[in-house]
C-alpha cells in the first residue's frame, strides 16, 4: 500500500536575531572603534614596509646584533605588508559582521535582461543599500579605512624602487688596490708568504679599517683565493707571473659564470671547481675553463709583499670581476 508523499513546503526564512551593536548604541560605537583600530594597525603595518624597505640598510654587517640586517631587512618587508593587509581583511570582516546590515533578501529569478523599471528599482535599491552601510555617517571607519588603503596602494609603488639606480661603474671596481694587505676570511690576519705551504689555499678579503662593518656588495666582489703551488708548476707568461709571488697565486673567488663562489680545490689536479654548475678551472696556466659553462678564465690579482713581509696587492683586477654584464667591454 503506497504513502502519499506529502508536498515540500518552503520554511522560510529563520527568526531574525538582533546584534548587539543593533539595539545597543554603546556596543555600536565600540564595534566602530574596533574597526577603525584594526585599519590603522594595517596602516601601522604598511609603514613598517616602507620604513624596512627604504631605511633598514642591507649592505652592512653589523646593524641589530640578533637578526643581522639582511634578515630584519626581510622581515621587515614581509611582517609589514602582512599586517597591512591583514589587518584590511579583518577591519573588513568586523565592520561586515558587526555595522552592516544582515537581513537576507530572496530575490526571485526573473528574465535575463530586466526591465526598465526593475533596473531603475535595481539603482534605487543599491543606494538605498548603500545608505544603510552609514559610510557617510561613520566619519572614523571611512577616515581611517581610507588612511589604511591609500597607504596600502603604495606598496607596489615603493617595490619599483629596485628598479634602479643603475650600477653605472660599481661593477667594475673593487676594493683590491695597490698596497692593500691580504686578510683571511673570516678572521681578518695578515698573510705571509711563509703561512701558506705547498698545496694550501685560503680564502681571502682585503684588509680595511672597520672589518665590523664590512659591506656586502664590496665582500661579493672583493672575495678571493690564495693557493700556493710550485713555482715549476706555473706555465704563465711572463707578464702574469709577475703577478705571483713564490708559487702564492691570486684570483677572484667569483665564479666568471654566474657569480657562484669558486671554493673546491683539487691539489692533486690542481684545478678549481665551481659548485654550482661544475665549471673547472686550471691554476697552472691562470685559471683558464677546461670545463663547463663559463666562459672566462678567473680573473688573477696582482700579489707581491710589503716593506714588512706581509701579502699585498699589488694593482687593483686588471678586470671586472665576476659574470658579464651589459656594461662591460669585454
Amino acid at each position: 500500500m503506497s504513502k502519499e508523499i506529502a508536498p515540500l513546503q518552503d520554511p522560510g526564512l529563520p527568526h531574525h536575531v538582533h546584534r548587539k551593536a543593533d539595539t545597543d548604541p554603546v556596543a555600536e560605537k565600540r564595534a566602530e572603534r574596533q574597526v577603525s583600530i584594526l585599519f590603522l594597525l594595517s596602516s601601522a603595518g604598511t609603514l613598517l614596509f616602507i620604513y624596512s624597505f627604504i631605511w633598514i640598510p642591507t649592505d652592512v654587517f653589523v646593524f641589530l646584533p640578533v637578526l643581522g640586517n639582511t634578515n630584519a631587512h626581510q622581515l621587515g618587508i614581509g611582517a609589514g605588508l602582512g599586517f597591512a593587509l591583514f589587518f584590511i581583511g579583518a577591519g573588513a570582516v568586523h565592520w561586515a559582521k558587526t555595522l552592516m546590515p544582515d537581513e537576507e533578501v530572496v530575490a526571485q529569478r526573473h528574465e535575463m535582461r530586466s526591465s526598465d523599471e526593475d533596473r531603475a528599482s535595481f539603482v534605487e535599491t543599491v543606494k538605498g543599500e548603500a545608505a544603510k552601510v552609514q559610510l557617510g555617517r561613520r566619519s572614523l571607519i571611512k577616515r581611517s579605512l581610507g588612511l589604511s588603503l591609500g597607504l596600502v596602494g603604495l606598496s607596489p609603488l615603493i617595490l619599483l624602487r629596485d628598479l634602479g639606480p643603475l650600477p653605472e661603474q660599481s661593477l667594475l671596481k673593487t676594493t683590491w688596490d695597490k698596497g692593500v694587505r691580504i686578510v683571511t676570511d673570516p678572521g681578518n690576519r695578515p698573510l705571509r708568504p711563509e703561512d701558506l705551504e705547498v698545496g694550501a689555499i685560503v680564502h681571502v678579503l682585503p684588509e680595511i679599517k672597520d672589518p665590523e662593518h664590512r659591506k656586502l656588495n664590496d665582500i661579493a666582489k672583493d672575495a678571493s683565493i690564495l693557493i700556493r703551488v710550485r713555482p715549476s708548476e706555473l706555465k704563465l707568461s711572463e707578464e702574469r707571473m709577475s703577478w705571483t709571488h713564490e708559487g702564492i697565486i691570486a684570483f677572484s673567488k667569483i665564479c666568471s659564470h654566474m657569480g657562484c663562489p669558486v671554493a673546491l680545490y683539487e691539489r692533486t689536479t690542481k684545478h678549481l671547481l665551481c659548485p654550482c654548475h661544475q665549471s673547472t678551472f686550471d691554476v697552472p696556466t691562470g685559471a683558464k675553463v677546461i670545463f663547463g659553462p663559463a666562459a672566462r678564465p678567473l680573473p688573477q690579482l696582482a700579489i707581491t709583499v710589503d716593506s714588512e713581509g706581509y701579502l699585498v696587492a699589488a694593482a687593483a683586477f686588471n678586470e671586472p670581476v665576476g659574470p658579464s654584464f651589459w656594461e662591460r667591454n669585454s
